[in-house]
């Protein structure tokens, strides 16, 4: 063996550095919390909803959601077996998103395109119909392209000294227009995908997800949007819990980490209750896998004192976004794909389940067997007033976001949709359990999520403290190339963790592989331009002008592409 490692988080950054480890001869022992390893990503079993032999009803924490861009967790995946084959293959394509709106507009588009530069602005393209649909003016839907074009031709320099400590409300210029350029441009996509406020979302990494979803969309290749065959627990987290046992790894579940314990330049152990009882648990090497919320808190006991620069975690954000299912006795699929309400108060995204997944796990085999359709819903806005009980959704009981969050699927659908959900009947609904009610008078999460707020890179770690020797970080608050709280930023935290061990051991195994995000390669050339500008202090030069032709076919890249083909001729 090449050492003991102490990992403490049984979440997808957790697992994530246990599967690396084991793989490379280390000793490794998980200890988690819960009653279930997985973290945010795993499912729950309804309880009582089982019957007649059949298994219950699956919740979840929120639906899982598997962009092109990620390629760190699916390499992992590749590595789970699974029925004959492997995890990364309960991954299925959706084909679909619709953008819906209480103002009656919706938008059906295909998550597939472009081969090419001409189909890359299609991409752009889709922009200007959502635009038009929504009622926003070309000029100003040309002027949304043209920041992220801005983006695309930033040097990664200014970037980080200038986007990075501006909010995407401000980038987007969002105060100097309309209501509908602010309601489903600059603030509608953020909080929809990411559950983040224009106002506070860095501009650097807000723009750039978005970028990274046009860059999907371009890729005939990849799936801007790909879900699971099943329930999450027994289509990915359960196998790959197998998986890690029987590669030798430990898990050791409802163990709460109380205190790291460190003396000088090194972690010396942690101190644990595990069923009422202490523990001190030690080992060569820790791996703090605990998101955020949890890490703060334990910076005392020397930690803070040894790497100050620790404390930068106390400055982090949190908010909530949590899911809820619906299980109805007839299946409502709309469209292949996600449903974005994308000006529903409470930020919401759906997405008809059964579609997707496979015979063993279709509704009408689970619970009761009356069930024909699972609805799972993400809540975003945990903040905002509902149109309906008029309250915030963190103010509210179970049974009125139940109602509330049903009846803003039906202000955002058309006269047919909504039909539809007044003539199906709701048997049960399953709220997400990190949603405590009350305490003492309102709900607490117990897992909120992470937010990028503008500035807060400087807050944020390395995988490897240089002033702890034996201790790593691999959760989604490190410094990642991903740079959003997400499965594939826990993944990559979790991989750059573990190459930072092998370095400090001097293993001689083969490094984790990390992947930088997707560029174009066409705007390279305009990057290290702005590479040069910014080190001479200058600023960016004028972008490439968006000037659509016309409402119906816009071109944001036809002088970048007169560019690139001139580029591609030279010897």
């Amino acid at each position: 063996m090449s050492g003991r490692v102490l990992v403490l988080g049984g979440g997808v950054g957790g697992l994530s550095a246990a599967h690396e480890l084991s793989e490379r001869g280390f000793d490794v022992t998980v200890v988690e919390t819960r009653e279930a390893a997985g973290g945010k990503a795993r499912s729950f079993p309804l309880p009582g909803s089982g019957s007649g032999g059949r298994p219950p009803l699956p919740g979840e924490h929120g639906f899982r959601f598997f962009p092109g861009f990620y390629r760190h967790l699916p390499d992992t995946m590749r590595r789970i077996p699974h029925g004959g084959r492997t995890v990364f293959h309960n991954l299925v394509a959706a084909s679909e998103v619709q953008i819906a709106s209480r103002e009656g507009e919706e938008l059906l588009a295909p998550v597939h395109l472009p081969r090419n530069l001409a189909d890359l602005d299609r991409g752009f393209r889709f922009l200007f119909e959502y635009g038009k649909r929504v009622r926003i003016p070309p000029r100003d839907t040309a002027f949304f392209v043209d920041r992220l074009l801005l983006l695309l031709t930033s040097s990664e320099e200014r970037r980080f000294a200038e986007y990075e400590n501006q909010s995407w409300w401000e980038f987007s210029g969002a105060e100097s227009r309309g209501a509908n350029y602010q309601r489903y441009l600059a603030d509608g996509l953020t909080r929809t995908l990411v559950a983040a406020r224009a106002r506070e979302m860095s501009a650097r990494t807000g723009g750039y997800i978005l970028l990274q979803l046009l860059f999907d969309m371009a890729n005939p290749a990849g799936q801007v949007d790909r879900v699971l065959n099943g329930p999450t627990s027994d289509v990915w987290i359960d196998p790959w819990l197998d998986h890690l046992r029987g590669r030798g790894v430990k898990l050791r579940l409802r163990h709460q980490v109380q205190a790291i314990h460190c003396e000088g330049r090194r972690v010396t152990g942690v101190s644990a209750v595990a069923d009422g009882q202490p523990e001190r648990l030690e080992a060569d090497w820790y791996v703090a896998a605990l998101p955020v919320e949890v890490m703060a808190p334990l910076l005392g006991g020397g930690l803070a004192l040894a790497d100050p620069r620790l404390t930068g975690l106390h400055r982090l954000r949190t908010r909530w976004m949590n899911g809820i299912v619906y299980y109805l006795d007839r299946d409502l699929r709309g469209v292949r794909g996600h449903s974005i309400y994308i000006d529903s108060p409470w930020a919401l995204t759906s997405i008809s389940q059964p579609q997707f997944w496979t015979d063993e796990f279709q509704p009408e085999r689970l619970g009761d067997g009356r069930a024909r359709g699972i609805l799972s819903v993400d809540v975003s806005d945990w903040e905002a007033i509902g149109s309906g009980v008029r309250k915030q959704a963190m103010f509210c009981s179970r049974d009125e976001i139940t109602a509330e969050v049903w009846h803003q699927l039906k202000e955002s659908l058309d006269d047919d949709a909504t039909r539809d959900l007044e003539e199906v009947e709701v048997l049960g609904s399953f709220l997400d359990p990190s949603i405590v009610h009350p305490n003492p008078t309102e709900a607490t999460n117990l897992e909120p999520l992470l937010i990028n707020t503008e500035g807060s890179w400087s807050d944020r770690p390395e995988a490897a403290s240089d002033r702890v020797d034996n201790l790593v970080l691999a959760s989604d608050y490190v410094r990642t190339h991903t740079d959003l709280a997400t499965m594939e930023g826990a993944n990559e935290a979790a991989r750059r963790a573990v190459n930072a061990i092998l370095e400090r051991s001097g293993s001689g195994a083969e490094r984790c592989p990390v992947w930088k995000l997707r560029e174009p390669v066409l705007f390279a050339p305009f990057r290290a331009l702005d590479r040069v500008l910014f080190k001479l202090g200058r600023p960016p030069r004028p972008r490439i002008r968006v000037r659509p032709d016309n409402v119906e076919a816009p071109r944001p890249l036809a002088l970048a592409g007169r560019l690139a083909q001139r580029v591609s001729r030279r010897p």
